[in-house]
């Protein structure tokens, strides 16, 4: 990654540390998307003392690996007497370790440390968990994303067909012009290291064969809806409903694949609906396959269901930063592909990329029953592409 570029994080991290002592601060994300730059560029740019660690090498460890770190941070802060940073990375895999933080970060606060902290963790969810268990109050959080079209552009010069058909994983940047080595390397070295060290490792997998197949199935069907039923019918493992209900869960709390569900203002309703599934990376759709750009262009009908694949992506990754409820909306043959629904604002976004034909009826359908929402048409006819995914979520929603 290059040195000048950073990621907007940094500048929430800087005010946030700033002035009078901050809470705790916790960026949360998937793997290989940045979070252990952001810390370190985020030190460099104060200059004050850091202290840095991570539990990826000690496994599930007990609480007194947290002491450990807390106690060298503490000393940094008798140097000078000017703040310091202690910075725990993949803590989330630390037996307890909620406790254990809330435990040192009173026991500072009652004296007054200028120990400033921040917690990295690439499961969301378990994060989630500790944080509501025994941090309530204590802590801010900061989320961080994929990359976007633009994060890759500015930090090295990806095209926009680059994007849609590689995504945003800076790691693998230098290997999209040999599609086999790039394939091997997104599959092996995030996928497979997600799975067993962020997924198997911290969750109950009672079927993992079953659990793999419901994950690449669900990657290649990036962008359509399909019903858990239908699914269990193309798995070779036996499995039901509940249970892939629970691993495409886990998957979305990993941040790589997603449900999205039909719009309704019924919860019932939306709860019922068969997903729409979404990767959270593009990089996730095209890695099974390993062909060069090129060659997916080649391919009209694969390269439109990349195209809306991409937008969705975009989408729910900004639903993490931006608060909104991500859905989809369809009667009958008819199907509104996203559904942004914000302050009672909607927008509803069909991708028109030339894959399919009769969408302007399903807009019209969508608009009878919701007259208030505001139609978008990205792509061929309407906002182009490259301008969609350069705009400000504001400057969308205000549209």
């Amino acid at each position: 990654m290059e040195k000048a570029f950073y990621r907007s994080q940094i500048e929430v991290l800087l005010q946030r540390l700033q002035g009078k002592r901050a809470r705790i601060q916790v960026l949360f994300g998937p793997r290989q998307v940045g979070k252990t730059t952001i810390a370190r560029q985020l030190a460099n740019r104060l200059d004050w003392p850091t202290h840095m660690a991570t539990a990826d090498a000690v496994g599930t460890a007990v609480g007194s690996w947290i002491s450990l770190q807390w106690q060298q941070a503490r000393l940094l802060t008798q140097e000078g007497q000017r703040p310091a940073i202690l910075i725990l990375d993949e803590v989330q895999k630390i037996q307890q370790w909620s406790e254990f933080v809330k435990k040192y970060w009173d026991e500072d606060s009652l004296q007054n440390l200028p120990l400033h902290v921040i917690l990295l963790g690439s499961s969301p969810l378990l994060m989630q968990r500790g944080l509501t268990e025994s941090l309530a109050g204590r802590f801010e959080q900061i989320p961080v994303t994929h990359w976007s079209y633009l994060e890759m552009k500015q930090a090295f010069g990806y095209s926009l067909d680059e994007y849609i058909c590689f995504g945003g994983y800076p790691g693998a940047h230098d290997l999209i012009d040999d599609p086999s080595r790039w394939s091997q390397f997104i599959l092996d070295s995030l996928v497979e290291t997600t799975l067993s060290r962020d997924i198997f490792l911290m969750a109950r997998i009672d079927k993992p064969a079953l659990f793999r197949q419901l994950f690449e199935l669900g990657c290649l069907a990036s962008g359509q809806i399909l019903s858990f039923q239908k699914i269990l019918g193309q798995l070779q493992d036996a499995g039901n409903s509940t249970t892939l209900a629970g691993y495409l869960h886990l998957l979305a709390g990993a941040r790589l694949l997603g449900g999205i569900q039909k719009f309704s203002k019924s919860t019932t309703r939306t709860k019922a609906s068969s997903p729409k599934f979404q990767v959270y990376n593009n990089a996730l759709l095209s890695a099974w396959e390993g062909k060069s750009l090129a060659q997916r262009q080649a391919e009209p009908e694969k390269w439109g269901r990349l195209v809306e694949s991409a937008v969705g992506a975009y989408l729910i990754n900004l639903s993490e930063t931006h608060r909104f409820k991500l859905a989809y909306w369809n009667i009958g043959d008819a199907e509104v592909d996203f559904i942004v629904e914000k302050d009672e604002r909607i927008l509803a976004i069909e991708v028109k990329s030339g894959r399919r034909q009769g969408k302007i009826s399903a807009m019209e359908k969508f608009l009878n029953q919701f007259p208030s929402a505001v139609p978008l048409q990205v792509g061929t006819g309407g906002i182009a592409l490259e301008e969609f995914f350069s705009m400000p979520f504001e400057n969308l929603l205000s549209l």
